[in-house]
């Protein structure tokens, strides 16, 4: 069963600022953009309404082992790049490859719904730098 939220100025202008960055932000980052605009906007608050943005598949969280975590309003199948130098997340505009997902089922008997791929190395700007 679903859970049901009252409509949210805050949760919507949250879903607005993911929508509109290809950053992947982290929490933190959402508070410091918005603070100014909802003075009494705290941290805990901006966590409670993406953990009710994620409960609601309208975006999701992202985990890649680093310190905190990050956001994407992007809920399409994709891959992700991150930079190994400025710890950028680049989302990778190559077709998913459904066959993999097939493979994994011949070999394990496994029912396969999704797999997720993250690519790692030096993005364009570091590996300019490192020319």
């Amino acid at each position: 069963m679903e859970k049901k939220y009252k409509r949210s100025k805050q949760r919507e202008r949250i879903l607005e600022l993911l929508g509109s960055t290809v950053s992947h932000p982290t929490a933190s980052w959402i508070y410091d953009k918005l603070k100014k605009e909802i003075p009494e906007l705290s941290l805990g608050t901006v966590y409670r309404n993406l953990n009710i943005l994620i409960e609601q598949g309208l975006i999701r969280k992202i985990d890649f082992g680093s310190t905190f975590d990050r956001y994407d309003a992007d809920i399409s199948p994709h891959y992700h790049f991150i930079c190994e130098r400025c710890g950028s997340i680049i989302d990778l505009k190559i077709p998913i490859d459904g066959e993999l997902n097939k493979r994994v089922e011949k070999a394990t008997n496994f029912k396969t719904k999704r797999h997720r791929i993250e690519f790692y190395g030096l993005c364009d700007k570091c590996s300019k730098k490192m020319a």
